[in-house]
């Protein structure tokens, strides 16, 4: 009879992927940028590396903070709902922020201002604050984690209104999302913030070099998101995404190595900016 072996190096390969491999249940409150950042690859980044991640998206194109806070107050059935388990993708239409947030026990709940204002520290009040009290109210785990989700600057040659707020100027832009959201972090003792906006900003020192948005704001659609997802992997797990053996089909192994330690500089310096001449 034909037996087959397995090899040491395999069980013992097995054993640590079963007992470090782990289920983590993570839904934003956002808009188009927390489609960009969590939709995509992020499940994806998750399951190579044995963890199951259960990703839901409560979104409305273009939504502010105060808009969200206006939602909640009056219970508006007005998100679309996104959810990706066992790597499937679900979309209901006319859901509610609190159905959303007791569809499940969430670990982890994302909040973030509307990329144009996430630079302007008074935006963020009171409508932050109202929301953060909310989500803790409805929420069905005790033990849930906000975070802040730290967007990232226009494109240098990007059309959108919102950029004059930053006199059309990206480093300007970049400096006042990390002092704000910053500021806004400490003065609500929220302190984990997925640095997004700093991943795609180490990522415009390589060869990339300002590609990294589609359309002047939002991601371009290969390594622009994927290397968003690598940023909220690492901060949602803890584990050094650099080496991660998942990427999209469409992007060459350089393009996937600079999203990968764009997003781990981010994660060890969120607020500073690295620069990668190894990649030009």
């Amino acid at each position: 009879m034909n037996t087959k072996r397995i090899s040491l190096p395999f069980l013992f390969f097995f054993f640590l992927t079963t007992i470090y491999a782990r289920e983590i249940k993570v839904l934003a409150i956002g808009n188009s940028f927390s489609d960009d950042a969590v939709e995509h690859y992020l499940y994806q980044i998750g399951a190579v590396n044995g963890d199951t991640l259960i990703i839901g998206n409560l979104v409305i194109g273009g939504a502010s903070l105060e808009l969200h806070d206006n939602n909640a107050t009056q219970n508006n059935p007005a998100y679309s709902y996104r959810k990706i388990v066992n790597g499937v993708r679900t979309v209901t239409e006319q859901t509610t922020l609190e159905k959303g947030i007791k569809d499940e026990d969430w670990d982890y709940i994302s909040l973030q201002q509307v990329s144009q204002n996430a630079g302007r520290y008074d935006t963020f009040f009171p409508y932050l604050p109202r929301l953060i009290d909310y989500v803790k109210k409805h929420t069905t785990n005790p033990g849930m984690q906000l975070v802040l989700h730290m967007t990232w600057a226009y494109a240098q040659d990007a059309t959108h209104s919102g950029f004059a707020n930053y006199d059309k100027d990206q480093q300007f832009m970049y400096d006042k999302i990390v002092e704000t959201i910053n500021k806004v972090s400490d003065e609500l003792q929220v302190p984990t913030i997925i640095p997004s906006g700093t991943a795609i900003q180490n990522a415009r020192t390589s060869s990339l070099d300002d590609t990294l948005c589609r359309d002047g704001f939002h991601l371009e659609l290969t390594y622009g998101r994927y290397t968003a997802a690598c940023t909220w992997y690492e901060v949602l797990t803890g584990n050094c995404v650099v080496g991660n053996t998942y990427k999209p089909e469409t992007i060459d192994n350089i393009k996937a190595f600079i999203a990968q330690i764009s997003a781990h500089f981010a994660v060890v310096n969120p607020n500073k900016i690295t620069n990668l001449p190894v990649c030009k």
